[in-house]
């Protein structure tokens, strides 16, 4: 039952990774990571998603376990997992302060309806004092909208110029692997 092959083919032993990337980077992945040998496990079997993987793509690759300059292609690709690490927390510092920003004033706002709300229930009610805590108490729970989207256009200012820096960065390294494989 033993097939002999007769078209001169080798063994070729493969070296396996698994990588889990948040699914907006599989994209980036799947493009990049042949320049540092890896190709697509085309035997790679998928997984349901569950709530550990909410939001990540998982992919799995391999490469030749003979390949030629494996130190430098492994450094330039842990640069590129930095990189790529980066960008995200970039990416998620852009919303991080102007979700603080409007829930802060949302709460704030919140303090003032319930010093307002006290006010009208005391005895005898404050009705003065209740409109003059009810303004901004509204104010607070109308502005957080405006002021997280103001928040966020502004820090994304700041922090797209450095996110493309990082993928200008991301393509020499993708640029200098390539070169090492040819």
């Amino acid at each position: 039952m033993t097939r002999i092959r007769k078209d001169g083919a080798e063994y070729v032993g493969y070296e396996y990774k698994e990588k889990s990337v948040p699914a907006s980077f599989a994209s980036l992945y799947l493009d990049s990571y042949p320049c540092f040998g890896w190709e697509e496990d085309p035997n790679g079997v998928s997984r349901k998603e569950n709530a550990e993987t909410a939001g990540r793509a998982v992919l799995r690759f391999r490469r030749d376990r003979k390949i030629c300059n494996r130190a430098e292609l492994t450094r330039l690709q842990r640069n590129f997992d930095s990189c790529v690490a980066e960008i995200d927390a970039l990416e998620q510092s852009k919303r991080s302060g102007a979700v603080i920003g409007a829930l802060v004033t949302g709460i704030m706002g919140t303090a003032f309806m319930a010093g307002s709300v006290f006010a009208v229930t005391a005895e005898p009610p404050m009705v003065v004092l209740c409109i003059l805590l009810a303004v901004p108490g509204f104010t607070g729970w109308i502005l957080p909208y405006f002021l997280y989207r103001a928040l966020l256009r502004k820090k994304s200012a700041k922090v797209s110029p450095l996110i493309e820096d990082k993928y200008e960065e991301i393509y020499e390294i993708c640029e200098k692997g390539s070169d090492l494989l040819i």
